[in-house]
């Protein structure tokens, strides 16, 4: 049984595969149909979320299936019940679970008991969905993912941050993480991209000055300051993030036909400015269609993996 709960658990040659099916997907968007019955897939969401389950809701529909919503503060997973219970129970009426909820842990426990492949919509360790969206992003941009150099600018200790790493080196891209003293990722997540970056040919790094990780760089990243959960550090945060703003000065510093990232919400005169994310240099909004397609070819591939 295949799941996709962490970025790395696709190969490069897997990744590179979805990837290949996520681009035939988008061309013709309404041509396959493998949860057509339509099979059920059970839809959950413990945090808040709009391209998530947007993205989720047509894509599945594109592909015949029927996407069904669990609220999570309804049903109360770990609270009202346990996740091995209700892993159980809807494991028995769908035939795929996409999860966005807080601890790694619980996504892990429900793989373990549902029967039938999950999918990370989002923890607080890993966003691995996204991460599949910007690598398809940045191919139709740039024609390829390996040997392309990209910044990453604000809080490394996100799941942003640790996805980047690790999609990243297993697509042999050479990816810098700038944060500021204290927001860097763990050296474990680091050490762990090295690993893969050695077999790829890419690089995973630390930068600490925002203008040198940005400098010559293909592709520029960033996201909020301010992750769910985290909302009583905004001031702070605000403070200490400052130096990190991709400011159209900073972005200054990169190839000249670099593309900027950002997975939304967006919020404009803090981690970015309003004239770079609405920019020429801009393609989040490729960037969040391509949840979709992306979100499509990874189901599809984890159906035909069972």
């Amino acid at each position: 049984m295949r799941h996709f709960l962490a970025d790395d658990d696709l190969s490069p040659a897997e990744q590179a595969q979805v990837l290949d099916l996520a681009a035939e997907l988008k061309a013709a968007p309404y041509d396959a149909k493998p949860l057509a019955g339509p099979r059920t897939v059970a839809m959950i969401f413990d945090k808040q979320t709009l391209r998530t389950q947007a993205s989720f809701a047509a894509g599945i529909a594109e592909l015949g299936g029927h996407p069904m919503l669990v609220d999570g503060a309804l049903a109360g997973i770990g609270v009202r019940e346990s996740v091995h219970d209700v892993a159980k129970v809807l494991g028995r009426q769908a035939s795929m679970i996409v999860w966005r909820t807080y601890a790694q842990s619980r996504l892990e426990e429900m793989a373990e008991h549902a029967g039938v492949p999950v999918v990370n919509a989002l923890t607080d360790d890993f966003h691995p969905c996204q991460l599949l969206a910007d690598l398809l992003t940045i191919r139709e941009h740039k024609q390829r993912l390996a040997g392309l150099s990209v910044a990453f600018v604000g809080d490394g200790a996100c799941n942003m941050g640790n996805s980047w790493l690790l999609a990243g080196a297993t697509a042999g891209m050479h990816v810098r993480l700038s944060s500021p003293e204290g927001y860097a990722p763990d050296r474990e997540m680091v050490e762990r991209a090295a690993a893969i970056a050695a077999q790829t040919g890419g690089s995973a790094t630390l930068e600490p000055n925002p203008v040198t990780a940005v400098t010559g760089a293909d592709v520029v990243v960033t996201d909020t300051w301010i992750s769910m959960g985290k909302e009583d550090e905004a001031a702070a945060r605000a403070a200490v993030f400052a130096p990190y703003s991709l400011t159209s000065r900073l972005l200054a510093h990169a190839a000249d036909d670099a593309i900027v990232l950002h997975c939304l919400p967006a919020y404009r005169g803090k981690e970015i400015d309003a004239e770079v994310l609405d920019g020429p240099q801009s393609v989040v909004w490729d960037e969040a269609e391509n949840r979709r397609h992306a979100q499509k070819a990874i189901l599809t591939f984890l159906l035909e993996a069972r």
